[in-house]
Parts: C-alpha cells; structure tokens; sequence
C-alpha cells in the first residue's frame, strides 16, 4: 500500500498550496477534493487541468483519487444528493458525478469516490433505495466509457452506512463501474469491525479513507492513535488482502492546523511502518 492525505483539510489553502505541504510532509499520493476552492469542475478549464499536472508532477505525487463526495459550491457536505424529493436539486448530483468522472479521465486518475445515497430524511427506504439506483444508473455508463469507477462510500446516517447494506446495493444494482470506497472509521462508528470488513468485501474495495474515530464511535473525525481504532491491526489487514493502491488519510476538521496535521500523520504511520 501506499499513503496519501486528502485535501479536503486543506480547505484554507489552494490545491497547489496543499500538494505541496503534502509533499514536506511526506506521502506519495494527494486525493483532491472536487469542490471550492480546489477542483470543482465547473470551473476547470483545459489549463487548469494542465496545471494540475504540472504542479503534481513537480511534486513527485500521485493523484489517488477524486473525492466527490461534498458539494458545498452548492450547499454543504451531503446536499445535493443522490436522494433528494426535489427531482431538480437531485439532478445536480448525477450531472456533477458525471463532470468529475470526465475530470477524472482527463487527470488519470482511475476512481472518484461519492456519497452512498445520503441523508434519507424521512424517505421510506424502498423508495431512496430506487431513487439511488436510478442516479447511478445515469452515471455509471459514463464511468465504464471513461475507463473511471464510481467509489461508493457508506457512511453512519447516510441510506448505505453497513457492509451488509452496500453488499446488497451491489447484487441490486451489479458491479459495472461501481466499487467501494472503504473508510475505516465508517465502519467502526456502525459498530462494525473494520478489519473482519477489509477481508469480507475486499473483492470490492479500489481505495481506502483512514482516519481515527473517538471510543464513543461518535462520528468525528480525529488525529490517528487518538481514538479507539487499531490502527497498526488495520493496516496489517490492508497487507493481508494484497492491496497495493492508496490509503488516504482523511482528517478534514483539522483545516486551521493542516500542515501540521499532515505532517503528524506521516510521522505516525512511519512508526507503524518501522514496527512492522
């Protein structure tokens, strides 16, 4: 495996300002968030995108992955999404999907990673679960075309927050550009062993979100060796089913210390790494 720090905490800084503090910092992959103020892609042009490249390139990393999952260039974290009554409102969702799968493409990059459906709100589950489909319906051709698979990340509160839900998403909906985006601390907020999870959906997984999550298993993302989560144990497990992409860490409170923060990080994995 190798490491990356998403840039979603990053959120006080530009992109090129964020690849390279996660460059001093030490990791081989950067995961770009699709929204203000570093890629939404309705802003990008051809350039942009070149430059992109450029800067990446200068600093010798890897575009792990295009999250595009939160859309606060519209609203917030989870509005619009794949789910809401509002049919025009939803549609932002399938036609931003589609533009960072395009982004995707364009950049390289072999995955973006979304919402798993998102906050239900009082909608009788059958009906989200129809509504979901239908979006990814919409999208997943484009993905297949475009050689880009589309991350599903179930997350605590959202329509998909447990393995057993995704695994059943998939055998509904079939597998043709759809993956997982497996965030550790997801799974143990739904009182779900992360480690028994990465063996039983491995088949499933094209990257990973790491982060610690508090004893409580409230939904917060912290510091790693902070929370209850073993890391050491987790990442063992990720060697064990032979994955070799990127494991990203994802600590977006962390916005007024983030390159201190990254910086930390790395160092924590370094210790596990010289431990192994």
């Amino acid at each position: 495996m190798q490491f990356s720090f998403s840039s979603n905490a990053f959120r006080n800084f530009s992109l090129q300002e964020a690849a390279e503090h996660i460059s001093i910092a030490g990791y081989a992959g950067l995961e770009i968030m699709c929204d203000t103020p570093h890629a939404w892609p309705y802003h990008l042009s051809k350039a942009d995108v070149a430059d992109i490249k450029r800067f990446m390139a200068k600093q010798d990393l890897e575009i792990a992955n295009l999250n595009a999952f939160m859309m606060c260039a519209v609203q917030d974290f989870h509005h619009p999404s794949w789910i809401e009554a509002d049919r025009d409102f939803r549609r932002q969702r399938i036609e931003y999907t589609i533009r960072c799968i395009r982004l995707a493409e364009k950049l390289g990059v072999p995955t973006i990673s979304t919402e798993p459906g998102g906050p239900v709100n009082g909608m009788r589950r059958e009906l989200a679960m129809e509504i979901f489909m239908d979006g990814l319906a919409q999208v997943t051709p484009h993905a297949v075309n475009c050689g880009v698979t589309v991350l599903i990340e179930p997350e605590p509160g959202l329509l998909i927050e447990t393995a057993d839900e995704f695994v059943k998403l998939i055998h509904g909906f079939g597998s043709d550009g759809i993956g997982l985006n497996f965030d550790v601390g997801h799974f143990y907020c739904v009182n779900e062993d992360p480690c028994l999870k990465i063996a039983e959906l491995q088949g499933y997984i094209r990257h990973f979100h790491l982060e610690d999550i508090p004893l409580t298993r409230e939904h917060r993302h912290i510091m790693l060796g902070e929370g209850g989560i073993d890391i050491s144990k987790v990442l063992d497990q990720i060697n064990t089913i032979g994955y070799n992409g990127y494991v990203t860490v994802e600590l977006y409170p962390y916005q007024e210390t983030a390159p201190e923060i990254a910086k930390r990080s790395r160092r924590f994995l370094r210790r596990l790494e010289g431990c192994a």
